[in-house]
């Protein structure tokens, strides 16, 4: 049964610190105070703004442990071995999917739905060495129809999504050790984002900023989807918040644009729901076993500056 839930409109907050501009909704603007320093006198690195989510729907569900994946009638709920199909419009649960548990399929973190096609990110974790496929389900009937391997790879598969022409993804590392190790599940500063062609070969990579990974720390980035701003939106394991990103002009590492707390959320994985006019982003909360879908005020997110850049003539040349 679907249980809805009236939650008041989050107002859109701005951090007070950094010196990124901020175009607002409203008409005041978000504060640009000077730049944080830290006690030895270096300048700290500047957040972003901050921004909250507002709950639209709220759906009780028996198995919504790793993520959630939604189309235009229908949003599936995924756990480990397991994926439901639920109606969107009653919550009824329809159709479910159940891997052996002896495997092959055993983790599933994350699933986007891209045509008339379910795409699960898999891994072995916390199996050493990690593993990852990607498992393709008919969304009508969800049998499973495909898999692609990648092997003993970048690190474990959490997510995978389709923009623009490509794949991306994320591979995730942990600061974890699990039972019967000595050393931490790869590191959590080496989880990357990946951009993949049609056969699922990298083509580009990035790392994500360092005050992020420490956010996700012991544990790693869960969940990606690319939102209807144009940017990709992140998610770590555990924290009620997802952190709105774009690829650099320059350089290996993501920038940082906004974070937008998305409030009951317990991390896990994320879904852009972009089947309607009013797009909205779905997640899950653990401890309850709910899919839950929110409104947010993407439209009041700017990017920060871009670096300019000086090319000197002669007689100009710094030294």
């Amino acid at each position: 049964m679907m249980t809805r839930v009236s939650v008041a409109a989050g107002v859109a907050a701005s951090i007070a610190v950094g010196a990124l501009a901020l175009s607002m909704v409203a008409p005041a603007q978000a504060a640009q105070p000077a730049q944080a320093r830290s006690a030895a006198g270096v300048a700290a690195v500047a957040e972003p703004p901050a921004f909250t989510a507002t709950l639209a729907r709220s759906y009780d569900t028996f198995d919504a442990n790793q993520a959630v994946a939604v189309d235009k009638k229908y949003f599936y709920v995924v756990d480990n071995r397991k994926i439901t199909k639920h109606d969107k419009e009653t919550g009824k649960p329809l159709l479910q999917f159940v891997s052996d548990p002896a495997g092959p399929m055993i983790h599933m973190d994350s699933a986007v739905v891209v045509g008339d096609k379910l795409y699960a990110a898999h891994s072995n974790y916390d199996r050493s060495p990690m593993q990852s496929s990607i498992e393709v389900f008919d969304t009508r009937t969800l049998k499973h129809i495909d898999t692609y391997s990648f092997g003993v790879y970048r690190g474990s598969l959490t997510w995978l999504d389709r923009h623009d022409g490509a794949w991306w993804a994320g591979f995730a590392n942990y600061d974890v050790v699990p039972d019967g190790e000595t050393e931490p599940y790869g590191g959590t500063d080496n989880t990357q984002i990946v951009k993949l062609n049609d056969d699922f070969q990298v083509v580009e990579s990035w790392n994500i900023p360092k005050a992020i990974l420490d956010r996700f720390k012991p544990m790693s980035n869960s969940g990606g989807s690319w939102g209807p701003d144009g940017r990709l939106w992140l998610t770590g394991h555990d924290l009620g918040e997802a952190y709105v990103m774009k690829p650099p002009s320059a350089g290996a590492e993501l920038q940082w644009v906004a974070t937008v707390a998305l409030p009951s959320v317990e991390g896990q994985g994320i879904a852009w729901d972009r089947s309607d006019h009013t797009p909205e982003l779905w997640a899950i909360k653990r401890s309850t076993s709910q899919a839950l879908s929110f409104t947010v005020p993407f439209r009041s997110i700017s990017d920060p500056d871009t670096p300019t850049w000086q090319v000197f003539g002669p007689g100009q040349f710094q030294q």
